[in-house]
């Protein structure tokens, strides 16, 4: 194997390690989303798009480029009069021909796959922040929902232990005046008993006098 096509398959398992990684449930979407928000992946992000697209039409290149081989040595191989070594080495660059349109074709694919993994995590990553701020903002709501309800209850009862206070306060008014006129009632009894009981006691002393002035 050349040393591009080489350095193509190494890319080709790089690229199954990364997708293997993004898969497998390592990291979570927030570590991820992170990540892309960090420094060392700003840096790459501002030629990032530059880079991927620099790299496909490289990869096409070599893709149509093993295209080309493949088309070459199997039409190479129908001749039934060549002989038996060169036609084992037509077989032979057959096979690597196939072989690199099959890496390139997969390095190209998985590329995509990436991007696409990339996008995915970083959507998961925004809607679980958003559905955490959904939840909490729910909570808030049920929670103020609560505390004005607990008020107006509080209002409520306040409203009603004011009515009932209102209405003993009116009851004991009412008892209090009719003490008040019973209290002036027994006054005027016992003013007029009062006055009897001086008449009586004056018409007493005035007998007793007129007796003892009749001894005398």
């Amino acid at each position: 194997m050349s040393l591009q096509w080489t350095f193509i398959a190494g890319y080709l398992y790089f690229e199954i390690a990364v997708v293997i990684i993004m898969i497998l449930p390592i990291f979570s979407p927030r570590r991820w989303h992170q990540f892309f928000k960090s420094r060392l992946f700003a840096i790459f992000e501002q030629h990032a798009a530059w880079y991927f697209y620099a790299f496909l039409g490289v990869l096409s290149l070599f893709l149509m480029d093993s295209i080309r081989e493949m088309k070459k040595y199997s039409h190479g191989t129908e001749s039934t009069a060549m002989h038996l070594s060169t036609e084992m080495k037509g077989h032979v660059k057959l096979f690597r021909a196939q072989r690199n349109f099959y890496i390139t074709s997969f390095a190209i694919f998985l590329a995509f796959v990436i991007k696409r993994l990339v996008n995915m995590l970083i959507i998961q990553s925004e809607l679980e922040l958003q559905a955490e701020k959904i939840i909490k903002k729910a909570e808030d709501t049920v929670k103020q929902a609560k505390t004005t309800v607990l008020e107006s209850r509080l209002q409520e009862q306040e409203s009603k232990s004011y009515k009932d206070l209102k209405n003993v306060l009116n009851v004991t008014e009412n008892l209090l005046e009719q003490e008040k006129l019973k209290a002036i009632e027994m006054e005027a009894k016992a003013t007029e008993w009062r006055v009897k009981y001086e008449e009586i006691a004056s018409t007493l002393h005035r007998n007793q006098q007129n007796t003892i002035s009749e001894s005398l």
